[in-house]
C-alpha cells in the first residue's frame, strides 16, 4: 500500500466519523422541514462513499455512481413497500433501515450527495 493510499484511508475514516456524528445528531435532535429530510439524505450518500473509500481508497472510480444506484434501488423499494412485501413490516429495525415511504425529493438529495463526493474526489485527485 502506498503512502497516498494510507493517507486517503485516514482522511476518509476521519470524514466518515465526522459525518456519522453529524447524521446521528440530525436523527436525534433535529426536527425541522429542511435539515433532517434533505441535508440528512444528501449526507448519507457521502457517508456511504467515505465508508467504502476506507477499504478501497483508489479503486472503483465510479463509486459515487454505484452508491447513487444503490440509494435509488432502496428508494424504489420504498415505493413498492418492500418491507411489507418481504413480511417485515412489523419489524421496527427493518422498517427504519429500509424505509417505508417513497419520496422523489430523496433521489435528488442522493444525487446531490454523490455529486458532492465526486467533486471532493476530483479536488483530491488534482492535489495528489
Amino acid at each position: 500500500m502506498t503512502i497516498i493510499q494510507k493517507t486517503l484511508r485516514k482522511f476518509y475514516a476521519v470524514l466518515f466519523c465526522v459525518l456519522l456524528v453529524i447524521e446521528v445528531g440530525i436523527a436525534l435532535f433535529v426536527r425541522d422541514a429542511f435539515i433532517r429530510p434533505y441535508v440528512g439524505d444528501m449526507l448519507v450518500t457521502v457517508l456511504i462513499c467515505c465508508f467504502i473509500r476506507i477499504f478501497l481508497p483508489t479503486k472503483v472510480r465510479a463509486l459515487p455512481l454505484y452508491v447513487f444506484a444503490f440509494a435509488a434501488a432502496v428508494e424504489t423499494g420504498q415505493y413498492f413497500d418492500f418491507v411489507q412485501l418481504i413480511g417485515l413490516a412489523d419489524n421496527r429495525f427493518f422498517s427504519i433501515l429500509l424505509g417505508r415511504t417513497f419520496s422523489a425529493a430523496d433521489l435528488v438529495c442522493y444525487a446531490a450527495g454523490c455529486l458532492a463526493f465526486f467533486l471532493l474526489e476530483s479536488a483530491i485527485r488534482r492535489n495528489t
